[in-house]
């Protein structure tokens, strides 16, 4: 006995396509859109009827049109591609990108193309290609400035980053600074309080990323001003954070209503922004450790190692340029007499005004540096004549013989200046520094409080 045998379901082959998770494309030799299968709007964001008719370009990310003509050139010869890449603007907005296998149909003459989406593949290996970047950049860059450049190109790959920049804050003086600034509109902004800038505030003082979306703006905070008083759209902002605290903050804006974040772009934000924040908390501290290498710890003015250097270098510039230059050598009267009757923290504190005042009466060019106990030394660089050293001196004198005021006590004391003048008195930098100290004591012995010039016999 024969049993009838049940007829097989037919099932229309855009149906199935349509269970498909990839995209599978027609298109046109003119590359406008023939046929496009459901997965377009989970993997586009458009429906296929908004993708049909349009240009494969009309979608497609504005740096990626250029490469892709001779792309498709090659396929509309008859070369199949079975796995390049590109990336497409999704309708919300943000970056897909995309691994295409695609070949013509000669006798229909159109393209068949199969889109798939590998946007978190890129994302995981871009967070892994950042921190070998990064910590690469950070060790061979001579400077931040680098570091940031690199970052931005990083960030460009993934996300819509035209409008970025990083802001810097230093909570010693409330100053936020944007050492690293690319914006369409905006041009760099000053230094400025953080109050000032409330979104930026919110991120360092909370310590936490900030999204603020164009469909928000009447309800938060997207209204308010960005570093230099324009509106954005859209907003990004994630904090520069190490174990020791905020150091500044990450940031990203869109005016254009087209280029969108999301909270995965958030994500990859705060992880490339974690690997920064390390990289410049190491770079300080490596610029700090160097400081204090080269300067006095307690008046912070240049040590003697700094100080010669800095001479060597003026001396190699004053005999190139056929220029004149001076060192000054000084110490305060009555130091001691001070340090013995009020002690070390008292001698300390007069050392700490002492340098204060000397910086205010030399110019940015010139170096000062603190020698030991209460000698100092100064380089006075490019003067024109011996007459120039002799004014700034006496200006030395007057500020350091005021009257000082430390812990309510009124103290008195006054500097002893000696002078010695390249090229008149001494044509290397040991010579100027001993020709100026010995000036220096004549100047002592000779009651003090006043400036005395090399003798131009004592080392020529």
């Amino acid at each position: 006995m024969t049993h009838p045998t049940t007829p097989s379901p037919h099932l229309p082959q855009s149906k199935l396509l349509d269970l498909l998770l990839d995209v599978v494309c027609v298109v046109d030799m003119t590359g406008r859109f023939v046929s496009v299968s459901a997965a377009s709007e989970r993997v586009f964001g458009y429906r296929p009827e908004e993708m049909i008719g349009r240009s494969v370009f009309d979608f497609m990310h504005p740096d990626d049109r250029e490469s892709n003509l001779a792309l498709v050139a090659r396929i509309n010869a008859g070369q199949a591609s079975s796995d390049h890449e590109n990336r497409y603007v999704h309708k919300a907005g943000h970056i897909v990108h995309i691994m295409w296998s695609a070949q013509l149909l000669e006798v229909e003459q159109v393209r068949v193309g199969v889109a798939r989406d590998i946007t978190a593949r890129k994302r995981a290996e871009a967070m892994q290609a950042a921190v070998y970047a990064i910590s690469e950049t950070a060790h061979a860059a001579g400077d931040l400035q680098a570091l940031y450049l690199r970052v931005h190109e990083l960030i460009g790959q993934l996300l819509p980053a035209d409008n970025f920049f990083v802001a810097l804050y230093d909570a010693a003086t409330d100053q936020l600074s944007f050492p690293y600034h690319v914006d369409q509109r905006e041009p760099v902004p000053a230094p400025t309080r953080l109050a000032t800038c409330a979104r930026l505030s919110r991120v360092i003082r909370n310590g936490e990323a900030l999204l603020l979306m164009q469909d928000l703006a009447e309800h938060s905070l997207a209204q308010t001003a960005t570093a230099s008083g324009q509106p954005a759209l859209d907003w990004l902002g994630v904090p520069l954070t190490t174990e020791h605290g905020t150091l500044g903050a990450l940031v990203l804006q869109s005016y254009s209503g087209t280029a969108r974040y999301t909270q995965q772009d958030q994500e990859l934000l705060q992880f490339v922004a974690g690997q920064l924040a390390a990289a410049v908390e190491r770079r300080r501290t490596h610029a700090h450790l160097e400081f204090l290498a080269r300067h006095d710890q307690l008046t912070l003015l240049a040590n003697r190692a700094l100080f010669l250097d800095r001479l060597q270098q003026a001396l190699h510039r004053a005999q190139r340029d056929a220029l004149r230059l001076a060192v000054l050598y000084l110490d305060m009267d009555n130091f001691k007499q001070i340090n013995d009757t009020f002690g070390h923290g008292i001698g300390d504190q007069l050392l700490r005004e002492v340098a204060q005042r000397l910086r205010k009466c030399v110019r940015e060019s010139d170096t000062v540096g603190r020698l030991g106990g209460d000698e100092f030394a100064i380089v006075l660089d490019n003067i024109s004549r011996p007459d120039d050293a002799a004014m700034v001196a006496n200006k030395i004198v007057d500020a350091l013989s005021a009257n000082y005021l430390i812990d309510g006590k009124l103290l008195h004391s006054s500097p002893s200046v000696g002078i010695a003048v390249y090229p008149e008195h001494g044509q290397n930098d040991l010579q100027l520094i001993h020709l100026a100290d010995d000036a220096m004591y004549r100047a002592k012995r000779n009651g003090g409080r006043q400036h005395t010039f090399a003798e131009l016999s004592d080392e020529r």
